[in-house]
């Protein structure tokens, strides 16, 4: 039998490879598309070899051609940390709108199923725990993070108008904190920075008070539940990630034992629109995908903690500025 063909963009990133991953285990060929921007050829370098694999350098905010058929399309290109969608807000913004369109065009052209990886984002800073796929969120779209926040919005609106008006077959996951391998230990988000933060003796620095809440999801959980999602019948937005809740401070003291850091926690002042409350409503994922998170957090911070620990000790510099450590997300 010919296997099936799907195009993952966003690939040599944290998520995308994950997915890579997974498509091949399930014996699909995989197109692998990134412009690295972000993404790391090291997360798809073991790939490369196999026949099912292939891998194209491009930007998809520019025209998208790929020949031959596709019966899937993945749209995961998109920088996902504050650290760079501050400083690359126009590629952010750019990537979300004319790079959801482009690969829209092409699943039309192609016949493809196409997701598209929203983000717990577009609820902003919610007035409502936990956040179900109702809530329509609290979104400053002028404030710094309106670039990420927007672009994901639009990004739902567009797939949704093309599934209504074309009769496009799309679904759209909504990914609350995801963590684990291949994460970037400086990209400025919660766990890799606090890790990094403790691997190289420094204080672990939290925003406001620590009072601010995050739900964090293991990356293999997450990638089922996409994978379940895109095989579903489902077409409206799903969250997908882990409804454990816990404050920051509280993830700090987690990160401070599993270390063994002798390092303290310091407080700066909270960033601009920075979400007090993140917990996904996975009632919906429960119902009609028959899926839940099942790696519990100690477990994968530890698998998480021994992948930061194996890396080179030059990929523990912190090459950004010390106010981007500065993100709880």
């Amino acid at each position: 039998m010919e296997r099936k063909r799907v195009l993952i963009t966003g690939a040599a990133g944290f998520l995308g490879s994950h997915l890579c991953d997974r498509f091949i285990k399930e014996d699909y060929h995989v197109i692998a598309m990134d412009n690295l921007i972000t993404g790391d050829l090291q997360n798809i370098e073991h790939l490369f070899a196999l026949e099912n694999f292939e891998f194209a350098h491009h930007d998809v905010s520019k025209y998208v051609y790929v020949p031959g058929k596709l019966d899937y399309i993945l749209h995961f290109a998109s920088p996902a940390s504050p650290i760079d969608y501050l400083k690359i807000p126009i590629q952010t913004l750019k990537v979300g709108s004319l790079g959801t369109h482009n690969l829209l065009g092409l699943a039309k052209n192609k016949n493809a199923r196409m997701i598209i990886a929203s983000t717990s984002e577009v609820y902003g800073d919610p007035n409502i725990n936990p956040q179900p796929e109702e809530y329509w969120g609290n979104v400053n779209p002028v404030g710094p993070r309106g670039v990420y926040d927007e672009a994901k919005r639009f990004q739902e609106a567009i797939t949704m108008a093309y599934h209504t008006f074309h009769g496009l077959e799309t679904r759209i996951v909504r990914i609350f904190n995801t963590y684990g391998p291949r994460m970037r230990l400086n990209d400025g988000r919660v766990l890799p920075a606090f890790i990094g933060q403790a691997l190289r003796g420094e204080d672990l620095t939290v925003f406001g008070d620590g009072s601010q809440t995050r739900s964090f999801c293991y990356v293999d959980d997450l990638v089922e539940g996409i994978y379940r999602l895109l095989l579903s019948d489902y077409a409206q937005p799903v969250n997908i990630g882990n409804p454990d809740e816990i404050t920051i401070g509280q993830f700090a003291e987690e990160i401070i034992k599993l270390t063994g850091t002798t390092q303290k926690v310091i407080y700066k002042e909270l960033p601009v629109d920075d979400p007090k409350q993140r917990q996904p409503d996975i009632t919906k994922a429960r119902a009609l995908l028959g899926w839940e998170p099942k790696v519990d957090r100690a477990e994968g911070l530890k698998i998480t903690y021994e992948y930061f620990k194996s890396l080179p000790a030059e990929a523990l510099v912190n090459k950004e500025h010390k106010d981007f450590t500065t993100y709880n997300r």
